[in-house]
């Protein structure tokens, strides 16, 4: 079942580099067109990886904040931390899973390069494939040539023997590709390796460019390394740690590339290479576009408190006038009551004309005067 899997991931890929190959006739050149196709098929992911990146170097300086704040409470740092991510609208794991994409690429060009017949010539099927090297190898046994090659690399050594000594089984197999792995003059196929054991003997032009393959390759991966690193705010710690990678992934390439075929290490520096341009070119564009966002959303929040400073202030001025009205009906009511009070008063205690009852000269009521007939 995983065989079948692995081969129909590997041969679109081969199909991909075969079409290069018919149009340049190179392998070289067609590693690198390969590579360059992969790296735009893969952009959508690259960007929306590196736009996390980018984010996450922003957000920096408050997660540490946060570290050095609860940096004896790691559960309190947890819910700090997620309510912060949650708070920014931020997936710290959304860019991970798309960095790993280019691995299945590389395992499947390793499984292409290293079996080009069943995968780069691809006759119909793994098991129509495995029937023609089966059939070339008995030719070639048969012909009493033996067939040297380390494991794993015997069908690039049936290849090269088929296409240089048995010219009718290539025209009985319409589908062979008579593939030429020279590249600036170097074998594609040959290990860097195995170039290094042979400087004993001699040095040639043909094994000192095998042996820069992997150096030029560690270049490379270093640089990826050192352009990614200068564009992302590290902790202490973290920062340690991505220095020791930074020189960690330029040797452990240059290793791979010295023991599997020089045109996976070819692969190896194209990839780097153009992953450096684009680190360059997407870190740029995002560190923009990400300030342009938080200026466009600063100024959002800015807007909106001002917005509610403004509906406090009318609805505290509208309360002030609320509370003026209440106060102004309360004294106008009280100054009613006042009044009518007054004038209740006023009424008990004055005589009116209503309230005489004729001339009576003796009676003594409220008209009365003591000396009113003194002079009668």
């Amino acid at each position: 079942m995983f065989s079948t899997i692995g081969y129909a991931i590997c041969i679109p890929f081969a199909a991909l580099l075969r079409l290069f190959y018919n149009l340049t006739g190179s392998y070289g050149v067609s590693l690198i067109l390969f590579t360059l196709v992969i790296k735009l098929i893969l952009l959508p992911f690259q960007m929306k990886s590196k736009k996390s990146m980018v984010r996450m170097s922003r957000m920096s300086g408050k997660m540490q904040e946060i570290q050095k704040k609860y940096a004896n409470n790691q559960l309190k740092m947890q819910e700090e931390m997620q309510k912060f991510y949650q708070e920014e609208g931020f997936n710290p794991m959304s860019g991970c899973l798309w960095s790993f994409l280019p691995l299945p690429i590389l395992m499947a060009l390793y499984y292409i390069i290293r079996e080009p017949i069943v995968y780069f010539m691809n006759f119909g099927g793994k098991d129509a494939g495995l029937a023609v090297v089966n059939a070339a190898r008995s030719l070639i046994e048969g012909a009493g040539i033996e067939i040297v090659a380390s494991p794993g690399y015997e069908q690039i050594a049936i290849s090269n023997i088929i296409n240089s000594q048995f010219p009718d089984f290539i025209a009985e197999h319409p589908g062979w590709v008579n593939i030429d792995y020279h590249f600036l003059g170097i074998d594609l196929i040959q290990t860097p390796w195995s170039a290094v054991s042979s400087l004993s003997t001699g040095i040639t032009l043909a094994a000192v460019g095998l042996i820069l393959i992997p150096i030029i390759s560690g270049v490379f991966s270093f640089l990826l390394s050192k352009v990614s690193m200068s564009q992302s705010a590290q902790t202490a710690a973290a920062n340690g740690s991505t220095k020791m990678m930074m020189w960690m992934m330029p040797l452990m390439s240059i290793y791979i590339a010295f023991i599997v075929p020089a045109a996976l290490g070819v692969y190896w520096a194209a990839q780097s290479a153009f992953s450096i341009i684009q680190e360059m070119v997407l870190g740029k564009f995002y560190t923009k576009k990400l300030q342009e966002e938080e200026d466009a959303r600063q100024e959002m929040i800015q807007a909106d408190r001002q917005k509610r400073m403004e509906e406090a202030k009318l609805l505290q001025e509208q309360q002030r006038q609320h509370a003026a009205q209440k106060k102004s009906l309360k004294e106008k009511r009280q100054a009613a009551q006042e009044a009518k009070a007054l004038k209740a008063k006023k009424a008990a205690t004055s005589t009116t004309e209503a309230g005489r009852v004729g001339d009576r000269p003796y009676a003594r009521g409220r008209s009365y005067k003591e000396d009113r007939y003194d002079d009668q």
